[in-house]
């Protein structure tokens, strides 16, 4: 049977209960503990496909298709257990299953409640998701105190009092806040957050206090005699320089070791060269690139969170330091190309919309006129397409059909919504449920040899991750080719574009698929890698002139 470390946060939303999570599996993991981590998030979404990344920051995609929270992300750059559906429970999956349920009469006529049909539901969830695993790691979405999460913690106090506290261990995450005009860190939002907890039946056993100063033995003894915590089980969760020296900090202060003796569980040795060797390579290098991300949800930079994590990864495989560049796409047209006179590289990622579309386009013009390495990521391809049938194929009304729902020359469009009839293309009714034409998940994609990207991948054959729900309008494909887009890579069984390349530039690559899901600190991802390494060339050679 799995054990079970329940993880909850006070205070303030976004502490890091995610990234806490993540690390600590990182670190049992690295004892030969096979771990899994879970998030229960308590909005009532059936998944965060829907929901705006101005809110939520970036939808991260699993192999399986699922759209998730994007700490799953943070999950899978540090354990090597893959994420799945089961992995992200959400408040709508769990009323939907119980009324579900009492619709077709499994309850035999019960009166449904949230104790016990609600919370029974959430149990059923996390033994699936936890089930081979010898220990699962279940972060509970927002703030102790907020009235949606009160069925989730409700939940996890029956699970502490069913299997006991040598098989449940509950760590809250609190902030100590430094107040500068008195020079002083107060402990009182910490003793109000556990008491929260507590007045619902959860007593934490383990508590990790952020702050941006040290946090003194002393303070240490305070949190503990007033929240019921053992001393020796207040941990300082530091403010690092970058995320990768956490491993090797909470080791040096004994939190895995407290939590294993808490969870009365051998363990073996641990080795953390992996995350020094990281963690060294990130602070040390000198060298800089500047790469510029020309997106329209730049005002909350978690909606790139798997793309900039996916820059500095492969940053640390050509040891040089990135610097990104975030550039509003709707600031972006023809006359004000010094926006971009400084970058090394210009990345233009996924998205949803029209809005902010024309700036893509004009992004991706003037990286291919002034041979500047280029990295389209889905919606990035689709814009990188249209700017070229327009500029070099002269084809002024090229566009996507998301765009444009009329347009003449239909290049990006749902798989079945034109039809090439008497030379003309005829508007044809799609499926009323648009969430039904996406392509999710992990898909299969066959490389072109003798092309940039297979030189990349060094393999014919690769599997990544999609979102989206337009492709590249096959009908019109010769065209493309005719004006010297390269297809460099297809999809295994719908023939659909999923690589495009341009011969005559310096470094110039699309995918239609996103890579920056299958990327991690270790060893960055080939495409990442190479892009950066040809951004590094780019500016040396800028230098030399």
């Amino acid at each position: 049977m799995s054990k079970y470390i329940f993880v909850t946060g006070g205070v303030v939303s976004s502490l890091g209960k995610g990234l806490t999570s993540s690390v600590l599996g990182s670190i049992l993991e690295l004892r030969k503990i096979k771990i899994t981590i879970l998030k229960l998030d308590p909005y009532i979404n059936i998944n965060s496909g829907t929901m705006s990344p101005f809110q939520h920051g970036e939808v991260y995609v699993t192999n399986d298709g699922s759209e998730t929270d994007l700490d799953l992300g943070h999950y899978e750059r540090f354990i090597t257990t893959k994420m799945n559906k089961y992995n992200h429970i959400t408040a709508g999956q769990i009323y939907h299953n119980v009324i579900s349920k009492e619709r077709s009469g499994t309850y035999l006529g019960a009166t449904i409640q949230v104790i016990p049909h609600i919370t029974d539901e959430i149990k059923k969830k996390i033994y699936r998701a936890s089930k081979d695993f010898d220990i699962s790691i279940i972060e509970i979405g927002g703030t102790v105190g907020d009235i949606e999460s009160l069925p989730f913690l409700e939940a996890i106090r029956q699970l502490r009092i069913k299997h006991g506290n040598k098989n449940t261990l509950f760590l809250h995450l609190t902030l100590i806040p430094w107040l500068k005009s008195i020079k002083e860190l107060k402990t009182k939002p910490t003793q109000h957050s556990v008491k929260e907890l507590r007045s619902i039946g959860i007593q934490p056993d383990i508590l990790i206090c952020r702050s941006n100063y040290h946090i003194s033995s002393k303070i240490k003894e305070k949190i503990a005699m007033f929240t019921n915590v053992e001393k020796n089980s207040v941990f300082w969760g530091k403010e690092v320089s970058n995320i990768y020296q956490l491993p090797i900090f909470f080791h040096k202060e004994g939190l895995d070791k407290k939590i294993l003796d808490k969870l009365d569980l051998k363990y073996e040795k641990i080795n953390l060269f992996k995350w020094k060797n990281i963690s060294n390579k990130y602070n040390n290098n000198k060298k800089i690139l500047i790469i510029g991300i020309v997106g329209k949800y730049i005002k909350l930079c978690d909606s790139y969170k798997s793309l900039s994590e996916s820059l500095y990864h492969a940053g640390l495989q050509n040891d040089v330091k990135i610097k990104i560049k975030y550039i509003n796409s709707e600031k972006i047209n023809y006359t004000n190309f010094e926006i971009f006179k400084d970058l090394h590289g210009i990345l233009i990622p996924g998205g949803f919309g029209k809005r902010g579309i024309n700036g893509k386009i004009v992004s991706s013009y003037y990286s291919r006129k002034n041979n500047i390495p280029f990295l389209g990521i889905c919606l990035g391809l689709q814009m990188a397409i249209i700017e070229y049938s327009r500029n070099i194929g002269g084809i002024i009304n090229a566009n996507s059909t998301e765009i444009k729902k009329r347009t003449n020359y239909p290049i990006i469009a749902l798989i079945k919504e034109w039809l090439l009839k008497n030379n003309k293309y005829k508007h044809k009714k799609y499926e009323k449920n648009i969430s039904e034409t996406m392509r999710l998940g992990n898909h299969t994609c066959f490389l072109i040899p003798k092309t940039k990207i297979y030189n990349i991948y060094n393999k014919k054959i690769i599997n990544e991750r999609h979102r989206h729900r337009y492709e590249v309008n096959n009908i019109l494909i010769p065209d493309l080719e005719k004006l010297g887009i390269k297809i460099s890579g297809w999809s295994k069984n719908l023939n659909l574009v999923e690589t495009i390349e341009l011969n005559e530039h310096f470094w110039y690559i699309c995918c239609q698929f996103h890579p920056e899901f299958n990327s991690n600190p270790e060893s960055g991802h080939p495409i990442f890698n190479n892009f950066i390494l040809s951004s590094l060339k780019y500016k040396e050679n800028k230098k030399n002139l």
